[in-house]
């Protein structure tokens, strides 16, 4: 499907300033030092905004200076003061992510001619182009669409088609796949000259799976550097003279292969393509969490010599590429370039945070309603809870908010598996904790106090849209699932000392704990499994004693595991859970069903059971980061001993457990 210029529209989004204004603010050097037939132009971005407009946390009900596209756009202007040319593009994963994109996608809903807030608050930015995150599916097409319907700027995605033909050119995308916005840039001289610039869009092609019950029958997905190589010639036969890529993809392998989620590093080798905007790993770039990365400059802010960004999440950073261009004869070439990724907040070492920008009274005035309607809807309460449902233990211990979830996932499965020929297997259920520190920071952890239990607390035991549900595995496969989780864990030799005990690249939401058997955790074993799912020590064994009903788990038993779409359909990448062995997809959501549980239950008491534990290691102990908040309960946590050891310089509580 050929793609075209989008050229009837017009936008704030270029401003030059004339040589006399340039005088009064801090230009960047390109745009002091620009020749004649020069231009600098600065390309931003944001990512990952998952429906943050206001800086508030909804789950904890309370303002917060680290996150909000409000805050962002109050520095778009001093950014755009600091370059004679400049333009605004967003890199995906808007629509969903907090309790404002629930509350619209499942109480409010979308007819057609709705504005979607985070539409409303991008519209009232003025982006020139963005590109759809694989979380834009999370709650369907046609949400999507009515969504995307309200945007005054172009979306585009070159690598998910409605009708997919021989080779990429010749699918029917969903959105087009690129678009080439004619603008004017001014050059060292003052002098105003044509550019065309073309933004391409792409999304991991993981979205099918993880979220099948959406997209299957309905699009298809392609490798995104394939998608790249067909479409970027094209755009260059049409004359764009600079080539953006939107690569909602993270920062990842060098090498190249087929349907990689993380392929921002092979995409910046296709030749034609000027500068890349990264997102999709809520990370920042440039940054040293990318030193020794194979073709990643990090201090020339660089992947394969192309100048590249990502730009943190939920409106943490304001991305930058700033392009030195020349102009030969009726082209532009880039000739330097500079990244960037500004943040909005400090973090201090008393641990507190420092706002660094203020809000954009725009931003908020045009999404007010939405927000004070969020607000009532997370406030609603729906029972309550007998004991704290919190999550600063749980990765060490098992744990009230991972119980609680667990809990109401076998109810339900247990209930819709009744009568069917898998109601007489053993139903065990699958939970991970989604809010357990690491890179959401020392504050990022779920705390429910005893007493009513809202909407917003449920929002905060489970973060995410997924549905439930279940999958029919074997023994073997039950005990390399619970490998895989265990690879959350160092391997500490016997008799260390205050070893560190977690693995800083293993994300905690893969790490399932499983209820309705017990086991124990040898961690003087290797992980059979790397960080993201692949042999790394084939013959390891850490999971030991593992029983069901007090009889050792043997590799022919069968069971039913109530899970998620995410984990179901291969997400992860965990034995038995590669989107062949799901037996049962629910309608409701995980949310959903958490929610139902409480009010049938009206008050409910997950305590845990501790069906769990690491196994003993002699005259050892370990460190573990927490929030500081956990030290009201770290005597209560069952199974293991709690030492407090102190702070981290990254503001996190550290504890020690002896083995």
């Amino acid at each position: 499907m050929p793609a075209k210029p989008f050229q009837n529209w017009t936008r704030r989004a270029f401003i030059a300033h004339s040589t006399a204004g340039a005088a009064l603010i801090s230009l960047h050097p390109y745009s002091a030092n620009a020749a004649a037939n020069q231009a600098h132009l600065r390309i931003m971005e944001t990512t990952d905004l998952h429906v943050h407009v206001y800086p508030y946390d909804y789950y904890s009900d309370r303002p917060v200076d680290t996150v909000g596209l409000s805050r962002t756009a109050s520095i778009i202007a001093d950014i755009r003061s600091e370059a004679t040319n400049s333009m605004l593009l967003d890199n995906g994963d808007f629509l969903q992510g907090n309790p404002m994109g629930d509350y619209i996608a499942y109480e409010r809903g979308m007819k057609e001619g709705d504005m979607h807030p985070i539409i409303t608050a991008m519209n009232t930015v003025g982006f020139d182009a963005a590109t759809i995150g694989n979380h834009e599916f999370n709650y369907g097409l046609d949400f999507l669409m009515k969504s995307a319907a309200g945007a005054d700027f172009p979306l585009v995605l070159a690598n998910i088609a409605t009708e997919q033909g021989a080779d990429p050119r010749a699918d029917k995308t969903l959105f087009r796949p690129y678009v080439i916005l004619d603008r004017e840039v001014t050059d060292g001289a003052g002098t105003a000259h044509p550019i065309r610039v073309g933004i391409i869009g792409f999304t991991p092609p993981q979205v099918m799976n993880w979220d099948r019950r959406h997209l299957e029958g309905n699009v298809t997905a392609r490798d995104i550097v394939e998608t790249a190589r067909a479409w970027v010639p094209q755009m260059l036969e049409e004359g764009a003279d600079i080539i953006v890529a939107l690569s909602h993809s993270g920062i990842g392998a060098a090498q190249h292969t087929d349907g990689m989620e993380n392929a921002s590093v092979p995409l910046a080798e296709i030749e034609g393509i000027d500068a890349l905007m990264t997102g999709h790993s809520h990370l920042v770039f440039p940054s040293p969490t990318y030193d020794g990365y194979a073709g990643v400059d990090v201090a020339a802010g660089t992947i394969h010599g192309k100048p590249a960004v990502m730009g943190g999440f939920w409106g943490s950073h304001m991305g930058m590429i700033d392009l030195l261009l020349e102009r030969d004869g009726n082209a532009w070439k880039v000739v330097s370039s500079t990244s960037e990724a500004r943040p909005i907040s400090q973090r201090n070492p008393d641990r507190s945070v420092t706002a660094l920008v203020e809000d954009d009274a725009a931003v908020l005035a045009a999404v007010k309603q939405d927000h004070e309607e969020t607000l009532a809807y997370v406030r609603r309460a729906v029972g309550k809870t007998a004991a704290p449902l919190h999550s600063y233990f749980a990765l060490v211990a098992d744990d009230p908010s991972v119980q609680i979830v667990s809990i109401a996932q076998k109810w339900y499965v247990e209930q819709m598996l009744a009568g069917t020929e898998h109601a007489g297997l053993p139903i065990l259920s699958a939970a991970a904790p989604f809010k357990a520190g690491g890179r959401g920071g020392p504050d990022y952890y779920t705390d429910v106090p005893a007493g009513d239990v809202a909407i917003k607390n449920v929002a905060d035991l489970y973060l995410y849209p997924n549905t439930v549900r279940a999958v029919r595995i074997n023994g073997a496969q039950l005990r390399d699932w619970l490998e895989r989780s265990a690879g959350m864990f160092n391997q500490i030799t016997p008799g260390a000392q205050d070893a560190p005990l977690l693995n800083p690249d293993f994300p905690s939401y893969n790490f399932d704990v499983i209820d309705g058997v017990t086991y124990q955790i040898d961690l003087s074993q290797p992980s059979k499994f790397d960080p993201k799912g692949g042999p790394l020590n084939p013959d390891a064994q850490r999971i030991v004693n593992l029983a069901h009903d007090g009889q050792p788990v043997t590799d022919d038993m069968e069971f039913v595991i109530a899970t998620n779409n995410y984990r179901a359909s291969g997400g992860g990448d965990f034995p038995g859970a590669k989107g062949d062995t799901i037996i049962f997809e629910a309608p409701d959501t995980n949310r959903d069903v958490i929610v139902r549980y409480i009010v049938e239950q009206g008050t409910i008491n997950p305590s845990a059971d501790a069906n769990w534990s690491f196994a003993p290691l002699p005259d050892t102990t370990v460190l573990f980061p927490s929030g500081p908040s956990a030290r009201n309960y770290a005597k209560d946590v069952p199974g293991v001993t709690i030492e407090d050891a102190g702070d981290t310089p990254e503001g996190f509580a550290q504890f020690r457990i002896r083995l």
